[in-house]
């Protein structure tokens, strides 16, 4: 089996499909698997440590920009089709799948030009502009909320969940603690605000820190700051004596959420999918600026099963999220009702689902050539 995943720009879009990459391998470990993105997407950093593929193609964003950056995205857009029609050419794939940004887009129209089987992930309730197109012409699409259907063609969806890396699943924690310095019978808070940091979130942990002297000593914390806000983080966390590892990004996520009690986070769709499949509790802080608000929607989502306490961008502060980590770090039984609530809602099967649904496509793709 040969298979492109292409898309990411953000850790939402790249790691499902490396989540998915990984269970193709799993079923036919002969597969060949290329992934296409750009050379300023997060999938520049993280595919290279993998042994997977990757092939750069020149598109840029276009939603949100400004006229100029338009006309140059749609000249990037023509550069782009072209590129892709190289990279499936000289590949042949049996199927492609787009797992969001705006890399998929070119890839996964030139393959469903071509009749080559292709799968769009939709992880968010309400699809981007580029979903949105291609799910006129993509062979399925699998999504993880039911309301999304209505925004697709109802014979081509299936609804399947996010797919998770099985990694994330299967973490070892004892190789945690030594990654992250782990003390034992402390409870582990774990922050992070995406793949590039979030100043809000980090502004309000260091505030909060004064607020949380009493439980000081009852606390770690494993804080992901972006490059730009790490050294002033570090700093906060030193000045008042707190037991802390802080890194601008976290490779090793999958260990990190083995050894948290608590993680504070946005609530974009696969940090919501990997948290739930796992079963952690959680105060997540959508973020506000997100297309069609879907990270207040995923997070309003787990709060209405008691999956996680939320607080608003607009309501963050010092003051708001420690009143929120006392709340559940001092009653053991919240902590324990989040996790069941939490792993009640995830879906950690469903990158085996979306490839069952591919191998369904290459088969009749093959009895009817």
């Amino acid at each position: 089996m040969k298979v492109i995943i292409a898309g990411g720009g953000t850790g939402g879009h790249l790691f499902p499909g490396v989540a998915l990459a990984e269970t193709i391998q799993e079923r036919h470990p002969e597969a060949q698997i290329i992934f296409v993105g750009t050379q300023k997407g997060l999938e520049a950093k993280v595919i290279p440590k993998t042994k997977y593929e990757l092939k750069f193609i020149s598109i840029q964003g276009f939603v949100g920009k400004s006229a100029t950056q338009k006309l140059k995205a749609v000249i990037s857009l023509f550069k782009s089709i072209s590129e892709s029609k190289e990279i499936i050419s000289s590949f042949s794939p049996d199927v492609v799948f787009g797992v969001g940004g705006y890399a998929s887009f070119p890839v996964v129209l030139i393959a469903a030009l071509k009749k080559i089987p292709s799968i769009i992930l939709e992880q968010n309730t309400v699809p981007g502009l580029a979903n949105k197109i291609l799910g006129r012409v993509a062979s399925a699409i699998a999504i993880t909320y039911p309301e999304t259907i209505d925004y697709f063609p109802k014979q081509k969806v299936y609804l399947t969940g996010t797919p998770i890396r099985k990694k994330i699943l299967e973490a070892d924690s004892e190789k945690a603690k030594r990654i992250f310095n782990i003390e034992e019978g402390k409870l582990t808070i774990l922050v992070f605000g995406g793949s590039l940091g979030a100043r809000k979130i980090n502004k309000a942990m260091t505030e909060a820190l004064s607020y949380l002297l009493p439980l000081k000593d009852r606390i770690q914390i494993i804080h992901q700051t972006g490059e730009y806000d790490l050294n002033w983080v570090s700093t906060e966390y030193k000045n008042l004596s707190f037991k802390a590892t802080v890194l601008p990004f976290i490779y090793e996520m999958a260990e990190a959420y083995s050894v948290a009690d608590l993680v504070i986070s946005r609530a974009g769709a696969s940090t919501v999918a990997e948290i739930t499949a796992i079963g952690k509790a959680s105060i997540l802080i959508p973020y506000p600026y997100a297309a069609y608000n879907h990270q207040e929607m995923n997070a309003r989502r787990l709060l209405s099963r008691g999956a996680c306490e939320l607080i608003l961008d607009r309501d963050l502060n010092g003051k708001s999220l420690a009143k929120k980590i006392n709340e559940i770090l001092n009653n053991p039984e919240v902590i324990k009702e989040m996790q069941r609530a939490s792993l009640a809602f995830g879906k950690p099967k469903a990158g085996e689902k979306i490839i069952e649904i591919a191998e369904t496509l290459i088969r009749r793709r093959n009895v009817s050539v």
